[in-house]
């Protein structure tokens, strides 16, 4: 039993649109203001300029490819199975986390209402036992949404990106008419303009949520085999996504920034602070008297990351769906409903998730540790579409990136800044993370899931490399580390490293890709329905 192609273009857009509008739109502009001021806006640019062109190479490898759970299976067919399994374990984790944080988000904003949802401990809103049994029931929730009807997903679907993108132009549009004060935006020109102030800005895209914003657009990969259409899909739903989101978040920080009053600004922008600001855009709407639109933005910080964390369910499932059908983990993790839902990857990342609600150290911290996994399983994207190039020069591309060589290289280049800037906090965590994960891999070859043979370690020589050289990177660098390479030499030893790094990569490449893709050893696409 294969997955059915459902999703069309518009659907498929919607999706993916719907997964980057939850959390981040509700508090990514108070902490990339907190970290670069009114330079913020400048941090939103970087970030979805970045975003795009990590996306545009997905586009290519995803019209080519057209499979469920892509992240696992194209590393798959251009580097083997260690490779793929490294970087699809660091997708899966990352993915995984993602609808528990949207769920915990919706009952933070909840115990303004209810207080005995959460409590603090050391300054962070932990969940209760009662706030827990309100998680479990969401999660349920989402994953029942999933199983019970593809119609109902896609309607769903529907009426929440409707009412998301209907809530965020209207706050966008009220805030601007009622309060907004240029003088907030005067340090724009001092923050370009020093050292300093880029090091906050780039800071800001990777550890205020600003990278974090734009992460749902994998969502058209994962569900590339159940596209309809799949030459204008998939490039519409990557790509697109990313643009219309980009449009919406600046005119959310231009926006909250225009609205703050001077007072709020008196002592710096590290320690802005205003009533109400656990809810950001709910806190300058009460200080503005639009008790209606604060009404609506509380409703709207239940759904939207409800919302998103719906489709995490939907594409996260297909990663782990993937995953089985390599050999990874489980076999039964791939069988499907009557319905041809992954309903047992589905319910197995339900399980796991739920782990994920013990204490963690906040929004912030825990956004910064899914960037830095992100990016890393997102390096894949650049270098398989050079490797694909070189091996299959003459198979039909649909969508045909230009400027590939240069392209490719400036992804590859921005995946590993990004993963560089959330710092050396961060990164060490993900290193252990990493580690982890090998164990499984061990496990699955010693149960002879995995043949000596389609390991691929020759082609997976730069992997140990690339990972150890970002961690050391980061230990020495500016960004929390020991500022042994200073702010600004970093971007050319970064840039001198991804340049070797994917020459290492594409040199090192499967020599069975043409007979793997002429034979379509992945999970294949079932037949429209």
């Amino acid at each position: 039993m294969e997955l059915n192609r459902r999703f069309s273009p518009i659907s498929l857009l919607m999706l993916s649109i719907n997964g980057m509008i939850g959390s981040a739109w509700l508090f990514a502009p108070l902490y990339a203001a907190k970290i670069a001021g009114s330079a913020a806006i400048v941090a939103w640019l970087i970030g979805g300029v970045a975003t795009v062109l990590i996306a545009l190479t997905f586009a290519e490898l995803s019209v080519l490819l057209p499979v469920a759970g892509g992240t696992a299976q194209i590393p798959q067919l251009s580097h083997g199975m260690f490779t793929s399994f490294i970087l699809s374990w660091v997708a899966w984790l990352s993915a995984l986390t993602m609808a528990p944080i949207e769920v915990q988000a919706v009952l933070q904003y909840a115990s303004t209402y209810f207080p005995s949802l959460t409590h603090l401990v050391n300054g962070v809103p932990l969940l209760t036992g009662m706030g827990l049994c309100w998680a479990t029931i969401l999660m349920l929730g989402l994953c029942i949404i999933n199983i019970a009807s593809f119609k109902g997903l896609v309607r769903f679907n529907f009426v929440l990106f409707i009412f998301k993108v209907f809530v965020i132009v209207l706050t966008i549009v009220m805030l601007i008419t009622v309060s907004f004060h240029p003088a907030n935006f005067s340090g724009i020109a001092t923050a370009t303009g020093s050292g300093t102030g880029w090091q906050t800005i780039l800071a800001a895209v990777a550890s205020g949520g600003v990278a974090f914003a734009f992460t749902g657009f994998k969502h058209g990969v994962e569900l590339a085999g159940e596209a309809k259409k799949q030459a204008i899909a998939i490039p519409l739903a990557v790509v697109g996504s990313v643009v219309c989101c980009l449009l919406l978040y600046m005119g959310l920080q231009i926006a909250f920034i225009g609205a703050l009053k001077p007072e709020a600004l008196q002592n710096g922008w590290a320690h802005l602070s205003f009533a109400g600001d656990v809810g950001p855009f709910a806190g300058l709407a009460a200080g503005l008297g639009l008790v209606w639109l604060l009404k609506l933005l509380y409703v709207d910080a239940a759904i939207s990351p409800m919302g998103a964390g719906l489709i995490y369910v939907t594409s996260t499932a297909r990663i782990l769906y993937a995953m089985s059908k390599i050999g990874y983990v489980p076999g039964f993790l791939s069988r499907l409903s009557k319905q041809n839902f992954p309903v047992y990857a589905i319910f197995a990342n339900f399980a796991v998730g739920m782990f994920l609600f013990l204490p963690l150290p906040g929004w912030q911290a825990m956004v910064s540790f899914l960037v830095s996994a992100m990016v890393i399983s997102y390096a894949m994207g650049p270098i398989a579409v050079l490797c694909l190039r070189l091996e299959l020069p003459n198979a039909p591309r649909h969508f045909r990136l230009p400027f590939v060589n240069v392209i490719c290289l400036l992804a590859f280049y921005f995946c590993n800044l990004l993963s560089y800037w959330t710092g050396w906090d961060t990164v060490y965590k993900l290193a252990i993370a990493i580690l982890i994960g090998f164990s499984f891999f061990g496990v699955s070859y010693l149960r002879g899931k995995i043949k000596a043979d389609s390991i691929g370690l020759k082609s997976a020589l730069w992997v140990i490399p690339y990972l150890l050289g970002l961690t050391l990177i980061s230990y020495l660098g500016s960004f929390g580390g020991k500022n042994v390479i200073p702010f600004g030499w970093d971007f050319l030893v970064i840039a001198i490293f991804s340049g070797i790094m994917m020459y290492l990569a594409v040199i090192s490449r499967s020599t069975n890709m043409v007979q793997d893709f002429a034979t379509y050893q992945l999970v294949e696409p079932a037949a429209v329905i």
